[in-house]
């Protein structure tokens, strides 16, 4: 899942820790999410968009997938 946490963070001057402390989740959990390499829960998800003001759907949206990933073998 794709996000715009890093660009949100950093429109409001927040360290990935301060964004952590805000949320009650680690450093760490909020680096995962903001690379991809974390799909966060559903519940953080909706925690990260309200305290950035933003509808969920405006904070997360999926992977596009590639044309391969659309082509079926026969």
């Amino acid at each position: 899942m794709n996000n715009r946490i890093k660009v949100l963070r950093a429109e409001r001057d927040w360290s990935q820790q301060a964004l952590a402390d805000k949320l009650g989740v680690s450093r760490q959990a909020v680096n995962a999410v903001e690379r991809g390499k974390h799909d966060p829960s559903l519940q953080l998800a909706f925690d990260m968009a309200t305290l950035f003001g933003q509808r969920i759907e405006d904070v997360f949206f999926p992977e596009k997938k590639s044309d391969t990933d659309n082509n079926e073998e026969n």
